[in-house]
């Protein structure tokens, strides 16, 4: 831990907390810095809080107008450079997506006035740095450090921007959390396997999920889908309707508790286009839940060891991810023998240990 009489202090800056991954990695790590004795603020721009977080909470979502106009936006980055001036923080990390080249330029070079570190959570590093090379390099390549969540993703941003900053530190899991939460009861009489994430865009993919489901032979054995998160729920009420499971397939929308529902689902599936490196299937794990997943780009194959905690499937290949759905339902021994690791095999992502990297990272140069 870092030693000293003055505590060190640590804005941790994020859209919102709630829904996303980066969110609640920032969420947890606000705990953990608080823990090992940090001082800590969660900057949120967004005025959504459903996480438990730990530190103090400036919420500039509540200085957001309907409108949202350029004065509104320019009065919220005032307020920010004045706060972070006052409190004269010894880090910031960043783990909002950065879509917005000058505002980011701006808060690049302007505004955060310490060591900062930028995080970089998905698989489409455009949404958090420029496509311009140069750009990305006059963002980003004088800051603290740069974090990627996976080495791969780590070995993208290096070739295309050739940014000389950048180092892995993959996503806690907060066990302790999912531990207090799992146990809390459940009004499903029936079994079910899970799906969880936002389907505000296509990345999900719910609607393919449902049709490979209603292809399976869970149906015909009394097991059913339950979908959580937040969206547009048009496209997978018509894959119900045209695949006839309607009985068997419900979207429960956001839930501030989704473990209590992981914990008593037979498995997880998770089917993206792409990830970042996703917590759910931590999440899962930690409640000894074995999880069915496509080998997407990035992530699930850093944490799923194929018949040991789950089964990875040929990314995008629809049939295989039912014949895995199928597999975990007629062959017992295999699937009590992925449970039975499930657990174990999340030890090194525990937020105690990706914890110590980050506090690691942050005595480097201290």
């Amino acid at each position: 831990m870092i030693s000293s009489h003055k505590k060190k202090k640590i804005a941790l800056i994020g859209y919102r907390l709630s829904g996303g991954g980066s969110d609640k990695v920032m969420a947890n790590l606000s705990v953990f810095f608080e823990k090992h004795g940090f001082d800590v603020d969660i900057i949120i721009v967004l005025d959504e809080v459903n996480f438990p977080y730990s530190g103090k909470l400036v919420n500039l979502g509540l200085l957001k107008n309907k409108s949202n106009g350029l004065y509104n936006k320019v009065k919220r980055l005032k307020v920010l450079r004045a706060y972070l001036n006052q409190n004269q923080f010894d880090f910031i990390i960043d783990f909002r997506f950065r879509t917005k080249i000058l505002q980011e330029l701006i808060l690049a070079r302007f505004i955060y006035n310490t060591k900062t570190i930028f995080t970089v959570h998905s698989f489409l590093i455009d949404h958090y740095m420029p496509k311009k090379p140069w750009l990305t390099r006059l963002m980003y390549n004088h800051c603290y450090t740069n974090v990627a969540i996976t080495d791969e993703m780590k070995m993208l941003i290096e070739s295309t921007h050739k940014l000389q900053n950048v180092i892995t530190i993959h996503n806690p899991v907060n066990l302790e959390e999912i531990k207090e939460k799992q146990d809390e009861k459940i009004e499903l009489e029936f079994d079910f396997i899970i799906a969880i994430g936002q389907y505000e865009n296509e990345i999900k993919q719910f609607d393919k999920l449902i049709l490979s489901y209603s292809r399976s032979n869970l149906p015909q054995k009394q097991i059913h889908l339950i979908i959580i998160g937040n969206g547009d729920e048009t496209k997978l009420k018509k894959a119900i309707l045209e695949n006839n499971v309607s009985q068997f397939v419900h979207l429960l929308g956001y839930q501030n508790n989704p473990f209590k529902y992981v914990q008593k689902a037979k498995f997880l599936v998770l089917c993206s286009k792409n990830e970042g490196f996703p917590n759910v299937i931590l999440e899962a794990l930690a409640c000894e839940t074995p999880v069915v997943s496509f080998d997407c780009d990035f992530g699930p194959r850093d944490m799923i060891t194929s018949f040991e905690n789950g089964i990875l499937v040929e990314n995008q290949n629809w049939d295989k991810l039912t014949e895995a759905m199928n597999l975990f339902t007629v062959n017992e021994s295999l699937y009590q023998h992925c449970k039975k690791n499930a657990l174990k095999s999340i030890e090194s992502f525990l937020l105690e240990k990706i914890g110590q990297q980050w506090l690691n990272l942050l005595e480097e140069h201290s």
